[in-house]
């Protein structure tokens, strides 16, 4: 056993060299530069952890455990993408890439190695291996093991993982990289690790309107004629998906098109793009023998099939110049927006396996293990940088990702449709990093449609998914207007959204936050320390297992957007929820009833509502309900919202929407504040625009207790 040995690699992130880690690593993959100017502008934090309690234990097996000391109360979040919990003090997570986890064992589509403690620290293993976190879940004999003992026939207390009060960590036998980043809150944990990674992602203005992807064999003809019935229902909407069926050949796929289906590709793209709308091509990575690649990836690729195509070994500089080179001449030059990158987590061990296994070999050198771990991380990579050449944003979907995506252009998506499960993965993204979408597939009722549809248009990409059943927003047409009302408030929206992924970019602000991230933050700004702030406000005793009156709850079914934007989702059966509102004053957006904050309140709503909640005080900007984001140097007409009887102050963000020029301009932020004078009158100021701001302040409109109507 010996102690660690941490040395600072950037403001407020220490770094420690465990054993002889291997080269490919997520973050070595990526090589995104840290944002050292913006972390340093943060508070200056020391060295988070006691080294004197923390451990390096050399294990008999080979490999070593790094094991850290916790409090009795203390939460533990992240571990990338978790569909099954948020808090995961108590489990084991061993964390490895798979599209079809059977039980809560960790095991999911992004498996990021990094854990935030609800002390206000984090933890990241920096490896391409699958790592194992033993939450509080191992019990050494000498932290007085006995004396949990319980006999299970005649004691209910009994329990299958007795208290623990430490975390360890399996590391790789190879070793790794393993980093600790400060605090002092949660939220700032979130931050550092997001700016060390590169900093947020800020996403083409495009990609936060609607989604709509169509059926598989759908033609040009039909593609287009279902994009012009959104138009037709003045139903918003900026992208189109395709999926397989553009393809020559697919499962193992061509990227080539199928000139059947679609004779000539630029000119049905151009005639789309002239209706404003962006088109993106689904695909996966194996290479059918039908493609033209086949041939030159052949000895670039692993030893072994999946579904008779190849897997490339996009570790290798070759490989991936001639994917990117295809890709450029065959999609991006045409005009398509991005991709959607899917298949690329694998499933074993289940009935439907169909993943290279652990043991296949790569022409670099790395295992199946390892390429399967960051096959979604090297895919986001290779697109992404294509498309920073073109001096382009895109924004995309992926089904498999990693530690260290923070500034990757994509959302993550599954197969696994269970709505609640949905919600929870949006909140635990927040965690690690990553972004989730919600996406709607189909329903069960018309009720099911509108609830799924409600949570979609409140997500980081609102889309639906029509590729196997053909559904469309106006499927059910009982509830078409309900539909239609919230993706035209997204769009309305979108002001508020672009500055709230600004802010992600920028300084490393999650913008959809669980709610201990909110809480974090909040106890942060008012100077408590997160140790004595739950047993400080009534109700926020997290010692009472999560966040509320209700003991065990973890309000894993709610989120924020933002600083001022509160969503409750509600499920199908449901008319109504319990919501916890964090301090403050609170209104519902739709109805203007006023709620005092730091409570869990009730709410009924309706099909036709959905409880969405803005901060008094709050400017939110709002634009028309556009069919979709205007083209080029086109103004963009912008009214502000403020909310209350509170003055108040927010940021408004904009750029071009389109180009990475943002990175040299700095982009327009303008300060927004309201002042309220003596007689009680309302006022509002904004700085002055810079030559690439295209929003035009329309007007003011003060004091509001719900968002305005069309």
């Amino acid at each position: 056993m010996q102690h660690t040995n941490w040395i600072q690699a950037a403001p407020g992130v220490w770094k420690m060299t465990v054993g002889s880690p291997e080269g490919l690593t997520p973050l070595t993959c990526l090589n995104r530069q840290p944002r050292k100017e913006a972390m340093a502008a943060m508070p200056e934090m020391p060295l988070p952890l006691n080294e004197n309690e923390t451990e390096l234990i050399p294990l008999t097996a080979g490999g070593s455990l790094l094991s850290f000391p916790l409090d009795i109360s203390e939460e533990l979040y992240g571990m990338g993408l978790q569909f099954m919990r948020m808090n995961q003090r108590g489990r084991t997570r061993y964390l490895r890439v798979n599209s079809d986890p059977q039980q809560d064992t960790g095991e999911t589509h992004a498996p990021a190695s990094f854990l935030v403690s609800g002390k206000g620290y984090g933890i990241l293993v920096d490896s391409a291996r699958a790592v194992t976190f033993y939450c509080g879940s191992a019990l050494r004999q000498q932290e007085g093991a006995s004396a949990q003992a319980r006999d299970r026939n005649t004691d209910r207390s009994w329990k299958a993982t007795p208290v623990s009060d430490r975390l360890e960590i399996r590391l790789p036998q190879e070793g790794a990289a393993v980093y600790l980043f400060a605090g002092p809150g949660m939220l700032d944990v979130m931050r550092r690790y997001n700016l060390f990674c590169g900093g947020g992602v800020l996403p083409p203005r495009w990609g936060l309107g609607f989604w709509h992807r169509v059926p598989t064999l759908f033609r040009d003809a039909e593609v287009e004629q279902e994009a012009m019935e959104f138009r037709a229902r003045d139903i918003p909407c900026d992208v189109i998906g395709l999926e397989p069926g553009w393809h020559s050949a697919s499962y193992p796929v061509t990227y080539e098109w199928d000139r059947g289906r679609f004779p000539d590709p630029a000119g049905f793209v151009s005639r789309m793009k002239e209706a404003g709308f962006q088109i993106n091509l689904w695909e996966h990575p194996y290479v059918s023998p039908e493609s033209g690649l086949f041939g030159p990836m052949q000895p670039l690729s692993g030893n072994y099939s999946v579904w008779g195509g190849l897997a490339p070994d996009y570790a290798l500089e070759e490989a991936r110049e001639l994917y990117t080179a295809q890709h450029d001449r065959e999609h991006v030059s045409l005009g398509i927006s991005g991709y959607k990158l899917d298949e690329c987590d694998g499933s074993e061990l289940t009935r439907n396996s169909w993943m290279f296994p652990p043991h296949a070999s790569f022409p670099s050198g790395h295992d199946g293990e390892q390429m399967r771990q960051l096959y979604g991380l090297l895919l986001q990579d290779m697109t992404d940088r294509l498309y920073r050449k073109k001096n382009r944003r895109t924004y995309g979907l992926v089904r498999a990702s990693n530690a260290g995506a923070s500034n990757l252009p994509y959302v993550l998506y599954s197969d696994l449709y269970d709505h609640r499960q949905f919600v929870r993965a949006l909140c635990n993204a927040s965690f690690s990093g990553l972004l989730w979408s919600p996406e709607v597939r189909r329903a069960d009722s018309a009720e099911d449609w509108v609830r799924r549809m409600q949570t979609v248009c409140f997500s980081p990409l609102a889309m639906l998914n029509a590729w196997g059943d053909g559904v469309k927003p106006w499927s059910f047409p009982e509830v078409e207007p309900i539909i239609r009302h919230y993706i035209r408030l997204r769009m309305r929206l979108l002001p508020y959204l672009y500055t709230v992924f600004a802010e992600y970019e920028a300084k490393g602000i999650p913008p959809f936050q669980a709610m201990p991230l909110v809480l974090a933050g909040e106890k942060q700004m008012d100077g408590e320390s997160e140790e004595t702030a739950g047993d400080t406000r009534e109700g926020f005793n997290t010692a009472e297992g999560a966040y509320g009156l209700q003991a065990g709850r973890e309000w894993d079914d709610q989120f924020c957007i933002g600083h001022d934007l509160l969503i409750a989702p509600l499920f199908a059966g449901e008319s109504g929820r319990d919501v916890l509102l964090p301090s403050g004053v609170w209104y519902e957006a739709e109805t203007g009833v006023r709620h005092e904050g730091n409570h869990i309140i009730h709410v009924a709503c309706p099909l036709e509502r959905f409880p969405l909640f803005v901060r008094e005080g709050a400017i939110i900007p709002m634009m028309p309900a556009l069919n979709h984001v205007p083209k080029g140097p086109q103004e963009i007409p912008v009214e502000m919202i403020h909310f209350g009887k509170m003055p108040g102050q927010s940021m408004l963000y904009d750029d071009d929407g389109e180009t990475f020029d943002y990175e040299k301009n700095g982009g327009c932020w303008r300060k927004l504040i309201v002042k309220q004078a003596v007689d009680g009158k309302f006022s509002g100021t904004a700085e002055e625009g810079g030559p690439t701001c295209r929003y035009r302040i329309t007007g003011w409109r003060f004091g509001q207790t719900r968002l305005p109507l069309e």
